[in-house]
C-alpha cells in the first residue's frame, strides 16, 4: 500500500494578515512495508504533514496518492481513507473517553459497522498486541491506568481499526525510558503484525537511528533531506543547521572525524563504534 505525496503546499489563514505557509512543494514516496521516520525543528511542518496523510487536512495545491486512490480529490470518501490509515496523536491518553477499556478500544471497531463476534475479536487482539493484558483490563476504567496503559490502550483503539499505515506523532513523548523503550518495541511488533507502513515523528534521533528504513528531514515547510538514516545523519553539519542533533554514538563518530580521526559515518551502535574506533588507532 505505497504513499505518493506529489508538491503539495498548505496554508494556514490564507488571504488573511496572519497567513502562514505550513508545507511548500513537499514530495516523497513510501514503499511498502517501509519505516518512515520523519524528524525536523518545532514548526518545521511535520504535524501538519502528518493530517495531510490520512486526510484531515486538505492541501490547496497538490495530491497525495494512498493505495493508488487520490484522497486529495473531491469525491473520496474518506471514511474509506481512515479505515487504511491510523493516526496516533500526540499524548492519545487525553482521547480516552469510554467507561472501561474494552468499550474505548471497541469505539473504531464499532463505527465500520462490524459485527460484534468481529469487534470483540478485534478488541481483544489489539489489547495483547500493545502488551496489555485483556482479561485483567478489560472492565478497568482507562482513567485509574498508568500514563503508559493508557498510551498503550489508545494505541490499540486505532489499530483495531486494522489500518494498514499507522501514523505515530511523538507516541513516547512525556514517558519514562522503561514505558519508551517498551513502547518502541511494541510498535516494531504492530509494524511486523499489521501495518504494512509505519510512519513515526520523533525528536529522539537514536530511535529515528535504530528503527526506520528512511529519513524526512523537514525545515520551514519543506522537505529538506530524504534518505536512509545513515546519510541523513552523515550530514552532521547540514542537520546541526536546521537545529537538529544527532544520535549519540553518530555524535560521537562525527567529533572523532572533526578531530582528525579516521572514523567511519553513520554508525548507530556501541558494538559498531568501538570496531570503528579500534580500527582507527591501530
Amino acid at each position: 500500500m505505497p504513499i505518493e505525496v506529489r508538491n503539495i503546499t498548505h496554508i494556514y489563514s490564507k488571504g488573511m494578515p496572519e497567513e502562514s505557509v505550513a508545507l511548500s512543494d513537499v514530495s516523497f514516496h513510501v514503499d511498502d512495508g517501509c519505516f518512515l521516520g520523519i524528524i525536523g525543528h518545532t514548526g518545521s511542518g511535520k504535524s501538519t504533514l502528518l493530517q495531510h496523510l490520512n486526510g484531515l487536512l486538505k492541501p490547496d495545491d497538490g495530491q497525495i496518492i494512498v493505495d493508488g486512490v487520490d484522497i486529495t480529490a473531491p469525491k473520496t470518501k474518506m471514511v474509506d481513507i481512515r479505515k487504511k490509515v491510523g493516526l496516533v496523536f500526540q499524548y492519545p491518553e487525553y482521547q480516552l473517553f469510554e467507561e472501561d477499556v474494552k468499550t474505548d478500544v471497541a469505539f473504531g471497531p464499532k463505527n465500520l459497522g462490524l459485527s460484534e463476534e468481529e469487534i470483540d475479536l478485534r478488541v481483544r487482539e489489539s489489547i495483547e498486541l500493545v502488551g496489555l493484558n485483556y482479561d485483567e483490563i478489560k472492565d478497568v476504567s482507562p482513567f485509574d491506568l498508568s500514563g503508559g496503559q493508557k498510551r498503550r490502550v489508545a494505541i490499540a483503539g486505532v489499530i483495531a481499526m486494522r489500518p494498514k499505515v499507522l501514523i505515530l506523532d511523538e507516541p513516547t513523548a512525556g514517558l519514562d525510558p522503561k514505558a519508551h523503550r517498551e513502547l518502541l518495541d511494541t510498535i516494531v511488533e504492530i509494524h511486523e503484525t499489521i501495518s504494512s507502513i509505519v510512519v513515526l515523528v520523533s525528536h529522539d534521533m537514536n530511535d529515528v537511528a535504530r528503527l526506520t528504513d528512511k529519513v524526512l528531514v523537514m525545515e520551514n515547510g519543506r522537505l529538506a533531506m530524504e534518505s536512509r538514516p545513515e546519510e541523513i545523519f552523515a550530514e552532521g553539519d547540514a542537520l546541526e543547521e536546521m537545529g537538529l542533533g544527532l544520535p549519540d554514538v553518530t555524535g560521537l563518530m562525527y567529533e572523532l572525524k572533526k578531530c582528525g580521526i579516521e572514523v567511519g559515518e553513520g554508525i548507530f551502535s556501541p558494538e559498531a563504534a568501538a570496531e570503528e574506533i579500534a580500527k582507527a588507532l591501530r
